[in-house]
């Protein structure tokens, strides 16, 4: 296999493969006509960069022929509508997935046909054809599922035949195509179960499936189902418009389905070609099934089935230029831009919390809850989640003991706010002012500051934030609680907290699983589902409007945490590809790029502020994924090593030791940024 230039603009330098789900007009028991379309489409398709275009079912003749599939007339046609399909491909890109019907042995079996660059790769049987209700296929057509090991000749050639047939790429890491027909994805156990065991990743089914009342939802269950259990793409071609209405109708259904997520799909009853597209993430199916050890132990399972695939291989030779990309790429990934889809995420999210922390409370004898409320948006969420744990536990909420411990940078405003929303709640509320201490403290360490020197480090600010967590400890000692931790999974990840005695510890933390971006709509969704009462709702929303910071450093202008450490949009759009599916840094630019380059372009979450829809250009990407790797890999191990105990929230992932994430305290961030450096990033950047 050659190796292949670089080119970071390119889908395919990026582990992605682009495929299309096609169906046309087809004439029917005219293989020529209906090869003719497949070229034309096919071209199409090799101009579109895409890799893999699949067919409908007996494309070359027409699905609805019934007897005419025994006419040799119409069989030496298809031979010949083939050898022009072949030729037709010699300089075509994707490999063209055709459905036909060919004489083998003593009978006609139903096929897909896989034709690639003036060759036929192979040909694979329908297993299964069906007979009953409208069906009545094994009146003509033989049943495949036992055809293994053979070969077939078609077109003048000699190719492996079976439903045993795996086909890989070898200049595309990951792209292994199986091949099933129709009926194939309905059995209980379908052929391509087997073969996702066996090492397919991109699953396609030629359909020619008469359209029904409801049958079109039938068939996304099952696509949907197969790509999700198999931890693979499943790619659906159905017959439309052409074939024979006697007694059914057809809608020429196509869909791309990925790992249960649905990656493009076509309109219903077409009128002429069409066909879906989408970019298959090649490397997530990969990493999924790495994560996943039970997929390959039930591969073992069955390894007397799965053992003996046979694997085709081809070089697929693909564009390494821009091609864009085709596939939704979320800006926040822990945040549906869905606004259903999010509303249930939140619901879900907060009652993990709120039942996590009852849960906890009731295990330990049911201690008070000891909470410092800085005004802030992890405070305030840690708090309104212990306020409803207390209304669920049927405890008054004045067994919340909040804090607000102000210090030498702390705002009147967020001061202001955390009183207000301490007396909403009817929480017992203080106000413990620690700059006494912290000046006392940095006297006898004696640091500049106490000296009248304007001297802000990290000294400086961790005297503060380590004697807030300080007193909070020594008052839940004092008055029978625990302390209810506020730090949030973003802080975590990038080692934004401080140590030990400081904000990185408490009894239990409710925010651990909950990335920055998240906590914003999670609060939000309290107010608009009405979760507490409307003057609750209204210091809420004050307090969702004001700039993250964690207060530490006195001046006039607000210390921005953002501003020092980068955008947490951004950090959690890494954070979410390093943990959920161990991407490149390289691949996380690349769709970073894509999903933040241009405000205007997709979608946002509901009620996302306008004037915070930014963009970002490819060179701070860059620099901020340097920084993510420099503090996750190389710094704040240690920190999360010995976090305290809180719920799993996402599925993106937690960083408990314990459970997602588990790594070395000294560990370093070599490999990662060597992986950045094999790309020319100004250069890409000058590009655009």
């Amino acid at each position: 296999m050659k190796e292949a230039p670089l080119n970071f603009w390119s889908l395919y330098s990026h582990g992605f493969a682009r495929i299309a789900a096609c169906t046309g007009h087809t004439v029917i028991a005219d293989p020529q006509a209906n090869a003719e379309s497949v070229l034309r489409l096919a071209g199409r398709c090799a101009d579109e960069g895409v890799a893999v275009a699949v067919f409908p079912e007996l494309g070359l003749t027409g699905y609805s022929i019934e007897d005419l599939l025994l006419q040799d007339a119409l069989l030496d046609q298809v031979e010949a509508a083939l050898r022009t399909i072949v030729t037709g491909s010699a300089e075509l890109l994707p490999v063209l997935v055709v459905g036909a019907p060919l004489r083998h042995r003593h009978r006609i079996y139903n096929c897909a046909v896989l034709v690639h660059r003036g060759r036929i790769l192979g040909v694979v049987p329908k297993s299964y054809p069906p007979t009953y209700r409208e069906f009545y296929e094994r009146r003509q057509i033989a049943d495949g599922h036992d055809e293994r090991g053979g070969t077939i000749r078609v077109a003048g050639a000699e190719v492996p035949f079976g439903v045993d047939l795996l086909f890989a790429a070898e200049d595309v890491p990951g792209l292994v195509l199986h091949t099933e027909i129709c009926e194939d994805m309905w059995v209980p156990v379908p052929p391509s179960a087997e073969a996702a065991l066996a090492g397919a990743t991109v699953l396609v089914n030629l359909s020619g499936s008469p359209i029904t009342v409801g049958r079109a939802e039938d068939r996304k269950l099952l696509c949907r189902s197969a790509s999700s259990r198999c931890l693979a793409a499943y790619v659906y071609a159905a017959a439309g418009l052409g074939e024979s209405t006697t007694d059914l109708s057809w809608d020429g259904q196509t869909m791309i389905y990925e790992n249960g997520v649905l990656l493009a799909e076509t309109d219903r009853f077409p009128l002429g070609d069409q066909y879906a597209v989408a970019d298959v993430d090649l490397d997530l199916l990969r990493q999924e099934r790495h994560r996943m050890g039970t997929f390959d132990d039930n591969r073992r399972a069955h390894a007397a089935r799965t053992g003996d695939f046979r694997t085709v291989s081809f070089e697929l030779d693909p564009p390494l230029t821009d091609l864009g990309l085709r596939r939704r790429v979320e800006r926040f990934p822990f945040v549906p831009a869905d606004p259903e889809r999010l509303a249930l995420d939140c619901y879900e999210a907060y009652n993990i919390q709120v039942a996590g922390l009852q849960q906890r409370l009731a295990a330990i004898g049911g201690p008070k809850v000891v909470i410092g409320v800085s005004g802030g948006l992890d405070s305030t969420h840690a708090l309104i989640v212990a306020a409803r744990a207390m209304d669920r536990a049927g405890r008054p909420r004045g067994d919340i003991l909040a804090f607000t411990l102000p210090g030498f940078a702390t705002s009147d405003h967020t001061k202001d706010n955390a009183h207000k929303l301490m007396r909403a709640l009817g929480v017992t509320a203080a106000e413990l002012d620690i700059t006494p201490t912290a000046r006392l403290m940095l006297k006898e360490i004696g640091h500049p500051f106490a000296s009248g020197e304007p001297v802000y480090d990290v000294t400086f600010e961790n005297v503060q934030a380590g004697l807030r967590t300080d007193y909070l400890f020594r008052l839940a000692n004092q008055r029978g609680g625990i302390v209810l931790g506020t730090g949030d999974l973003s802080e975590l990840a990038l080692g934004w907290s401080t140590y030990g005695v400081g904000d990185q510890m408490s009894h239990y933390n409710v925010n651990s699983g909950v990335p920055k971006t998240f906590i914003q709509h999670l609060i939000r969704w309290v107010i608009n589902s009405g979760q507490f009462d409307e003057e609750t709702g209204g210091i809420l929303a004050a307090i969702l409007d004001t700039e993250i910071s964690p207060e530490l450093v006195p001046g006039e202008e607000m210390q921005s945490t953002e501003s020092k450490i980068g955008p947490y949009a951004l950090h959690d759009f890494t954070l979410f590809q390093v943990l959920r599916y161990g991407f490149r840094p390289s691949k996380i630019a690349f769709l970073a790029w894509h999903a933040w380059h241009d405000a205007k372009s997709g979608a946002w979450p509901p009620n996302f502020p306008e004037a915070k829809r930014v963009a970002y250009d490819l060179r701070e990407i860059r620099h901020w994924l340097e920084v993510f790797c420099r503090r996750f890999f190389a710094f704040s191990q240690f920190k999360r090593s010995a976090m305290p105990n809180g719920p799993k929230v996402s599925a993106g992932g937690s960083l408990s030791p314990r459970g997602d994430w588990r790594a070395p305290s000294d560990g370093n961030a070599e490999v990662w940024l060597r992986d950045l450096a094999r790309f020319d990033f100004d250069s890409a950047a000058a590009d655009r």
